[in-house]
């Protein structure tokens, strides 16, 4: 089911055969440097219990540009915990967060994500009635950082340790997105 259709890029919910692209990427030390980490390479069955198992209320997405799958989206609805990690307790609106990243690394460094992000928001928002978006990216991945900025997040709170990356408990930035009304 497609998601998403923008100029050139859409949005489409994983398929059981995308299970070789995620294969494909998350075995790559380029891809993995930003996301899992390049000592957590992924065989056929960690790729089907992190994306395809256990996955209720998690839409998991592929990115496609110009015809090509070249990305990984999910967006979810947070839940009480996270957000009783990020602050938004007493928050009564729908917060969704989002984790992505691009696949095919000649991609990289094109505009392509930014463009993926606001399409994503502008989703979220309208189809979803979501009143903040949230992502949490390591503090060192300045290029995350900059893409999400040029969006719209700000950096909301310092998650010190919250992820294990390569090895470390790493920070994280909780980012939002709050929707003006």
């Amino acid at each position: 089911m497609i998601i998403l259709e923008e100029n050139e890029i859409s949005i489409r919910q994983l398929r059981p055969e995308d299970a070789t692209l995620l294969l494909k990427w998350l075995s790559d030390p380029m891809v993995l440097e930003y996301y899992e980490g390049r000592d957590h390479p992924h065989d056929m069955a960690l790729i089907n219990k992190h994306f395809y198992e256990n996955r209720e209320g998690i839409t998991s997405c592929i990115i496609k540009y110009k015809g090509k799958e070249i990305g990984y989206i999910q967006f979810y609805l947070i839940d009480e915990e996270e957000k009783e990690i990020y602050g938004y307790e007493e928050f009564d609106g729908k917060i969704y967060g989002m984790d992505q990243f691009i696949g095919e690394v000649e991609f990289w460094n094109q505009g392509i994500g930014s463009r993926v992000i606001k399409d994503m928001l502008s989703y979220l928002i309208t189809n979803k009635v979501a009143k903040k978006i949230v992502m949490d990216p390591q503090t060192w991945n300045t290029r995350a950082l900059r893409v999400y900025e040029k969006n719209g997040f700000t950096k909301k709170k310092l998650l010190v340790q919250h992820e294990w990356h390569e090895g470390e408990l790493r920070d994280c930035w909780l980012m939002e997105y709050e929707v003006n009304q």
